[in-house]
């Protein structure tokens, strides 16, 4: 079958029959005069007022409008990349190629990938951002508003640069009949790009496919795009703020932007750099990537330390908009502000550190592979974190059942599946047995579109009032929402249990005793297909026949307290406009109880930088006492020969330094300083005890048992009761002076500022 003349057309269907809903909406929403046929005179109105309109969204530099424009070309990206896995999943109902040809196949999951992650989230996300962020700042506009509608005019260029192939097939099949092939050559050697959406050398350099080129350059230009964009938001956030939004207490939308911006700044420019040294490979004889340059493995270092911040880039946003909209519909306010942010700082940080676990196969240095094993591991805690955080907030709540509720409730359960699948990939044995199997694809999807796509509609109908000041079909809407996560976990789920039987990914043909499976994956995709048909449906025709929103207060957010920043701007137009009395709630509640606020240890008075500081000196300290008074109960396990100093030296092994025992023990008294006291911090309010010492105690016990799987070397009989026993008890030493220190930092702190210290 005829790829790409299938593909046009279907996106054409989709194109056209948008096209004829919104004309057909709009001529009902409107008055009809003559009997419904339109005077020479109002088509030439028309026409003007088609003309001033266009003028008027190619210029602007209106932060709402550009934001607008951002949605609606992500949106277009989104649809075109579906349609790209709906016809590769669709390839897959049967073991044989009957479809498509195996070059085909690839390169629709290349395009697929490509489109999805580079042109459909970002600029979403980017046109939330641009909508919204000055609003909850309190700012008049973006900080740079022709930057800002620069940067999003070269994605268009970009996104048609990167699926030319598409067009330029379609239009040699279509001159094919007409012109000689020597005159069309052109058309009939351009090609969709098929060597993988990862692009790895030496298959990307050494492929004749032109279309690679136009594609590289499309990047690059969306880089640039992307890097402008991060650029302004970011002094937005620092400079554009109103005066009574800090740190502190900046929404925690904004604060996700501000940190995939900076991701953005240290990521892209490298990504650039790449493509171009890619181009130069392809085009000019360098030899970069080229065995006796770089190397092919350069590019891979190149690409995943981009690729792997990439996946936060898209995915913090997500989680900024699920911390933002959550709490609005259980009626209580965000639980452990403070512990999300610093979890996004986290992960932002964490996200430069792991990239070489997409290379384990790769034959690199085992001492660099655990080094990255650990860190992958690690990135696990503050994705933990949001994730109590999120289970919190609802624990207890006033629940409403919305359709952005649904989705944010169902993003929670799909990215923690998919968030601890990936747990299991960081472990290196684990990924060499999975690396090239859908157990990949299974646990990325679950994170990419278990929570990406989920919240964008969830922001949707969250904000559609507001947007249109019309409401959304709500009955179609949770239908919808109910439908979206039910086919998405069908066919993730299903794709995790099928690469765990060892089914590769990437391959047309497969084995045929994984055929139901398959098609339950592939209806799976439907369902996921519907949804998306069913969403933009609602929105397109409720613009035009939704019900009017005639309240200042459509989610009666104020009862609890919530109502936020651009709901007050909201509300302002409302009455300016249309001469609405202000809402008021029937009662009022408090949507958060001061008292079980959680405080950190030391009261979480102050900035954030300034708790940030504070916590980290107090654990310090604590940790320092604490790891003092375990280093008793080790040396004195060590004298009596029940615990083998060598076994230290395996911790120095972890992190790519050389097998010592001293080494290891530096690194394991650091750990006691530093890390655990890090980590009780951040998780001492979930766990069980009344008072901080019994809580120390509960945890030193946990991480005990760690250290006597870590540390064991075969002990037996009494040798391994004495190892165990000495083991608990210097660990319940190191909790006892963490506490008690944390307890006596913390009273001389409320002390302090009691007496008006600050």
């Amino acid at each position: 079958m005829n790829r790409a003349l299938v593909e046009a057309s279907a996106l054409g269907l989709l194109a056209v029959s948008c096209l004829l809903l919104w004309v057909r909406l709009r001529r009902a929403a409107g008055p009809q005069s003559d009997g419904g046929y339109p005077t020479r005179e109002r088509l030439r109105f028309e026409l003007d007022h088609l003309r001033r309109q266009l003028a008027r969204w190619l210029t602007t530099t209106d932060h709402r409008e550009v934001g607008i424009l951002y949605i609606v070309f992500g949106t277009v990206a989104g649809l075109w990349g579906g349609v790209d896995a709906m016809m590769l999943r669709t390839e897959l109902l049967t073991p044989p190629t009957d479809i498509w040809s195996p070059e085909t196949y690839n390169a629709l999951f290349t395009t697929h990938g490509i489109t999805m992650l580079i042109f459909f989230v970002l600029p979403v996300f980017y046109g939330v951002g641009n909508y919204f962020l000055p609003l909850l700042l309190g700012a008049d506009d973006m900080a740079f508003p022709r930057v800002n509608a620069l940067g999003f005019w070269l994605l268009p260029p970009a996104l048609l640069l990167a699926r030319a192939g598409l067009f330029v097939q379609v239009g040699g099949q279509l001159l094919s009949p007409v012109f000689p092939q020597e005159t069309i050559r052109f058309f009939l050697t351009l090609r969709e790009v098929s060597v993988g959406w990862t692009l790895y050398a030496p298959l990307s350099v050494q492929s004749v496919n032109p279309q690679i080129d136009l594609l590289l350059i499309g990047l690059h230009l969306s880089g640039v795009a992307t890097t402008l964009g991060a650029i302004n938001f970011i002094v937005t956030i620092v400079y554009e703020r109103a005066e009574d939004v800090t740190w502190a207490n900046l929404d925690i939308f904004s604060w996700n932007m501000l940190v995939t911006s900076g991701l953005v700044l240290f990521a892209f420019p490298l990504l650039g750099s790449a493509i171009l040294m890619l181009l130069l490979d392809r085009n000019f004889g360098t030899t970069f990537f080229a065995v006796e340059g770089g190397g092919p493995i350069l590019w891979q270092h190149l690409f995943w330390f981009w690729g792997h911040p990439e996946v936060y880039i898209l995915f913090l946003p997500a989680t900024g908009l699920l911390s933002t909209i959550l709490p609005k519909f259980v009626g209580r306010r965000l639980f452990g502000y403070k512990f999300i942010v610093y979890s996004t700082l986290g992960l932002g940080i964490l996200s430069f550190a792991v990239w070489a676990h997409h290379m384990f196969t790769t034959g690199i240095d085992p001492g660099i592979r655990a080094s990255f094993m650990a860190n992958s591991i690690v990135i696990a805690i503050p994705s933990a974190i949001k994730v109590f955080n999120w289970l919190t907030t609802m624990w207890d709540g006033d629940i409403r059942t919305t359709a952005p509720l649904i989705l944010a409730a169902g993003s929670i359960g799909t990215f923690i599946v998919g968030g601890v699948t990936g747990v299991f990939l960081a472990v290196i044995p684990v990924d060499i047995l999975y690396h090239g199997t859908y157990y990949v694809v299974g646990h990325f999807h679950l994170i990419v579109v278990g929570i990406i796509p989920f919240m964008m509609i969830a922001a949707s109908y969250y904000w559609y009032p507001l947007l249109t000041g019309r409401w959304y079909d709500r009955r179609l809407a949770q239908f919808q929402s109910v439908l979206l996560i039910f086919g998405s976990t069908v066919t993730f789920t299903t794709l995790l249990i099928i690469g765990g039987l060892g089914l590769p990914r990437r391959q047309a043909v497969y084995p045929p005793e994984y055929q139901f499976a398959s098609q339950i994956a592939t209806v799976g995709a439907y369902v996921i297909g519907l949804a998306a048909l069913l969403w933009l449906y609602n929105m397109v025709a409720s613009y035009w026949q939704g019900d009017p929103v005639r309240t200042t207060d459509p989610w009666n957010l104020k009862a609890t307290g919530q109502f936020t920043r651009e709901w007050q701007w909201f509300e302002g137009r409302m009455v300016e406009k249309y001469d609405v009395t202000p809402a008021e709630p029937e009662t009022v509640r408090p949507a958060y109880d001061p008292e079980g606020e959680p405080s950190g240890l030391l009261g979480g008075v102050g900035t954030v930088a300034q708790t940030v500081s504070r916590n980290a000196w107090m654990a310090a300290v604590g940790g320092f006492v604490g790891t003092v008074l375990m280093s008793g109960g080790l040396g004195t396990a060590i004298l009596i020969g029940v615990l083998d100093p060598a076994s230290f030296g395996e911790i120095a092994e972890l992190v790519g330094l050389p097998a010592s025992p001293l080494l290891g023990t530096l690194l394991f008294l650091i750990g006691g300083t530093v890390t655990w006291p890090l980590v009780f911090l951040a998780f001492q309010e979930y766990l069980p005890g009344r008072l901080l010492f019994e809580t120390g105690l509960v945890f030193a016990t946990l991480i005990s048992t760690g250290f006597v799987v870590a540390f064991y070397t075969g002990q037996a009989g009494l040798a391994l009761i004495g190892y165990v026993g000495f083991v608990v008890v210097a660990h319940w030493a190191y909790g006892l002076g963490l506490s008690v220190t944390f307890q006596y930092l913390r009273r001389r702190q409320r002390a302090k500022r009691g007496r008006g210290g600050g």
